[in-house]
């Protein structure tokens, strides 16, 4: 019988909806997902985190206590899917946790780019016993890359196909988009906002955290003039390699797009913001020299939102379109799986980067351990 080699993996993403948390075994030829769990993050501490995305007064006290505490929930997330799944720390290899993004200003923005991520790797080795890795973005930005995306790494490593041209689509609070074609360099990018617009405009009006299957924007019509204000964003035309965060798309940036057309239907703008995800992706999709081919699997809250995943299929009609269900990872733990896999890089000193994708000058090891 071959001996498990056991790693979990943990990210809250730009959505803040909860930590999620896998235990995977990577001992055979692919990884096998043994356990999974969302791991609740109280509403009070959710307000905190929304804040601390937007630039604002005492700045260094509250990152540092959030960073504290969002450890510890983090580790609390790591004891859960152990108690769940009767595993022992002493059987875990190691934890990769990717923690929470709250600023992300990758090279273009700013003359020194740099990108944060809280949830104190230290905590999480304390708490659990078991050797955590974190910090990942930092080591591909000295590298000269973006820092992100880093999961079309494990995309690769556990998608492509030598038979068929694949896109793996995630759609969180940002979508990001990895080209895996059948030979060839791999290609990956953020392609503007996924759910998070959808997400903040719903909680607004009606204190809720995301819209259920589209079902408020399905009630709403397309502001055509709205649209292709906010289509304008000097973003959506920078070449690749590129990423961005909650912090170029914000809610402030829409209320200034709003200013031009007063009065309008809260449902039609929530409609509106489904259609700018819908068009940025599959614009980017289009533009691809293999995209309109391309089989495309989404993941990511936005694989659940039956209306987005609809008009995807309406712009894009020549693509066979559905979820990473079918490759046999369930939509909701692709990204908390790479990160097992990049600390399990990590650990074997092994590259975790892809430098086509990041736009890093080279290959490098991602990552800080901290040790049991």
């Amino acid at each position: 019988m071959t001996q498990r080699e056991l790693y979990i993996g943990l990210i809250s993403g730009t959505s803040v909806d909860c930590i999620d948390a896998v235990l995977v075994d990577f001992s055979g030829a692919q990884p096998q997902f043994l356990h999974t769990l969302a791991y609740p993050i109280p509403s009070e501490l959710k307000s905190r985190l929304y804040d601390l995305m937007v630039p604002g007064n005492d700045e260094i006290d509250r990152l540092g206590v959030l960073d504290q505490q969002i450890g510890c929930l983090f580790a609390d997330a790591v004891l859960a899917i152990l108690k769940n799944s009767e595993t022992t720390a002493e059987e875990v290899v190691a934890v990769g946790s990717h923690g929470q993004t709250v600023r992300h200003r990758p090279p273009g923005e700013l003359e020194e780019a740099f990108t944060l991520q809280i949830g104190d790797a230290n905590q999480i080795a304390e708490r659990t016993g078991i050797t955590t890795v974190g910090d990942f973005r930092r080591r591909d930005m000295a590298a000269g890359g973006q820092g992100a995306p880093l999961v079309p790494a494990f995309h690769r490593a556990v998608f492509q196909s030598t038979e068929t041209d694949r896109i793996i689509l995630n759609i969180g609070g940002i979508a990001n988009l990895t080209l895996l074609p059948r030979a060839g360099e791999v290609l990956g990018f953020d392609t503007g906002p996924g759910n998070g617009l959808m997400d903040g405009w719903i909680r607004l009006h009606k204190g809720e955290d995301y819209d259920a299957d589209g079902q408020w924007a399905r009630a709403g019509n397309v502001h055509a003039g709205l649209l292709q204000s906010l289509l304008m964003h000097p973003y959506f035309e920078r070449p690749a390699p590129k990423s961005t965060g909650k912090e170029m798309f914000t809610m402030a940036w829409l209320q200034s797009a709003l200013e031009q057309f007063p009065g309008l239907n809260p449902a039609d703008v929530q409609a509106t913001l489904l259609e700018l995800t819908a068009a940025t992706i599959s614009n980017d999709i289009l533009a691809l020299s293999m995209g309109r081919d391309a089989e495309i699997f989404v993941c990511g809250g936005g694989a659940y939102n039956g209306c987005l995943m609809s008009r995807l299929q309406q712009l894009l009609p020549e693509n066979r379109i559905t979820t990473t269900e079918a490759l046999g990872i369930p939509p909701d733990w692709v990204e908390a799986g790479a990160f097992a896999w990049l600390a399990r890089q990590t650990i074997n000193g092994r590259p975790g980067n892809v430098p086509s994708v990041t736009g890093a000058r080279r290959e490098v090891v991602l990552g800080s351990i901290h040790q049991a």
